[in-house]
């Protein structure tokens, strides 16, 4: 939150010993502390060449993963940013200001400025040439991402919208029944009224809501392929919907705390929980297979990336997991407060913290998985959001 301690104002070069192994550290390869507050959230662009961060200091940064360089700051938020997603030529931010911006990634400009929102804009999801937003106060809502418009309002939850995830038309089936309905896509809500809502973005209206959840729904993972979503909420259970009949599929219920974070990967599903512990469960029929343990507190955000699992915790530590056996493989100690974003691309950890700062890690000597066959059909689309929390809906336990 603003106010925490920071080490803002500057950006060094750390470099470290590799010490790989369970408890070793990893190689910490670059500390960028420019921010001069927390960072809530960190993007990955499509091409892989660059990072967008967004800070509770109220500005966002773009960063080089060639070197780790601060190559943009975007100012122009009142307040602090909650979420970003950056794309190969633009990035998009939300804020507690109630606004949205779009800007330049070259120059860092202000391009256009979507207002709308009454409240706090939670998350956005940049898809179909479309914005989708979400905010506290109880809508979600798509624009042109051209025009900078509003083109559809989505309101029926009775408290804040969380967490969103986009189906697009290709995606869905074709059937005569359907056709009208999915024309436009599917947007899929969840909220701390404890449903989660589809809608047919094309007309604004609720084709489904998915009742089922006693507590907040904080997180949301669509399977495009089978027309699946996943809900994680605060009554510690993870359920599976088909979104297009609106039928609760099953109840994945083994963990003692809220879930925090999802990630589906292979056919699996990957839940992180206030409990301490990643439970790992069969998308397909429920069933718990695996526990990874070793988090001290809260696990706040997971990535699968070529057969491990990382995870990032209030313990202020990543981990890597060997997501096939549920092995810890490495500790990633030097940040002072909790993890609240990681991302993976080539043989680098990214990982975003409370504390302002983004760390780059060195992932070479992790154990590589076995490469799995290729399943076409059930590729994921990469236009849903993966992980999304409430801090003030939905407080962390103490450790």
């Amino acid at each position: 939150m603003p106010g925490h301690p920071s080490l803002a104002g500057r950006s060094f070069f750390l470099v470290l010993s590799s010490t790989g192994g369970m408890g070793g550290g990893g190689s910490a390869l670059r500390v960028c502390a420019d921010h001069r507050g927390g960072i809530n959230w960190l993007s990955l662009s499509p091409d892989g060449q660059r990072l967008l961060t967004g800070s509770e200091d109220g500005t966002a940064r773009l960063w080089s993963t060639a070197d780790g360089q601060c190559c943009a700051l975007l100012q122009g938020h009142e307040s602090y940013v909650t979420f970003c997603q950056l794309e190969d030529e633009a990035a998009f931010t939300c804020s507690a200001d109630c606004t949205i911006r779009k800007w330049d990634v070259l120059t860092g400009q202000c391009l256009q400025v979507f207002q709308g929102h009454t409240s706090i804009v939670n998350r956005i999801l940049v898809a179909n040439n479309q914005l989708f937003s979400s905010s506290y106060d109880r809508t979600a809502r798509a624009w042109s991402v051209d025009k900078g418009q509003v083109s559809r309002e989505f309101r029926g939850h009775r408290n804040c919208v969380l967490t969103l995830a986009y189906s697009a038309p290709w995606d869905l089936p074709g059937a005569p029944c359907a056709e009208e309905a999915v024309a436009g896509g599917l947007l899929v809500t969840g909220s701390t009224d404890g449903t989660a809502k589809v809608w047919q973005v094309a007309s604004g209206c609720c084709h489904q809501t998915l009742r089922g959840h006693t507590g907040a729904v904080l997180c949301l993972v669509l399977d495009t392929p089978s027309h699946t979503a996943f809900t994680g909420s605060t009554d510690a259970t993870i359920r599976a919907w088909d979104i297009l009949s609106g039928e609760q599929l099953r109840v994945f219920q083994e963990h003692q705390g809220s879930v925090i974070c999802l990630e589906l990967a292979n056919r699996h599903v990957y839940s992180g929980s206030a409990d301490r512990t990643v439970k790992c469960w069969l998308a397909d029929t429920g069933e718990r297979v695996r526990t990874f343990v070793a988090h001290r507190h809260s696990v706040s955000a997971l990535k699968y990336h070529a057969g491990t699992l990382f995870t990032g915790s209030g313990d202020a530590r990543a981990r890597a997991f060997d997501a096939q056996s549920g092995a810890l493989q490495r500790v990633f100690r030097g940040h002072a407060f909790i993890i609240n974003c990681i991302q993976v691309h080539g043989q680098v950890l990214y990982t975003a913290s409370h504390d302002g700062a983004l760390r780059l890690w060195d992932v070479r000597g992790l154990p590589r998985a076995p490469p799995r066959p290729a399943a076409p059909k059930r590729s994921l689309s990469r236009l849903f959001s993966n992980k999304v929390g409430c801090a003030a809906a939905a407080p962390l336990q103490p450790a």
